[in-house]
């Protein structure tokens, strides 16, 4: 079982940052990724990390913008989001599980962090 909890998210100005955290206990050796949902449309994979933190998969829709990173002494991956635009808005949610964009292949999730980016 892994347990996850999102942090960091909020209210922020078109081309401000944030950075979110995923705080993980259990076993938290997955890969480890981060989606959003925002209202009325489907949940968005937006980046993935594997175990070690050495390989990462970002979609083409942040890169350039995103930065996922994780620590395992921490047991806490991050998202850096950089630039951000109103688009980004969205519910925000960390999941463990493969390193895909599939969020069916995640079996673990947590509990989302709002993230607002105001025009």
């Amino acid at each position: 079982q892994v347990q996850l909890v999102e942090s960091g998210g909020g209210l922020v100005q078109a081309g401000g940052s944030l950075r979110l955290s995923c705080q993980a206990s259990g076993r938290t050796k997955y890969a480890m990724g981060w989606f959003r949902q925002a209202p009325g449309k489907e949940r968005e994979f937006v980046a993935a990390i594997n175990g070690p933190g050495d390989s990462t998969y970002t979609s083409d829709s942040v890169k350039g913008r995103f930065t996922i990173s994780r620590d395992n002494a921490k047991n806490t991956m991050y998202l850096q989001m950089n630039s951000l635009k109103p688009e980004d808005t969205a519910t925000y949610y960390c999941a463990a599980g493969h390193l895909v964009s599939n969020p069916r292949l995640y079996p673990y999730w947590g509990q989302g962090t709002q993230v607002t980016v105001s025009s």
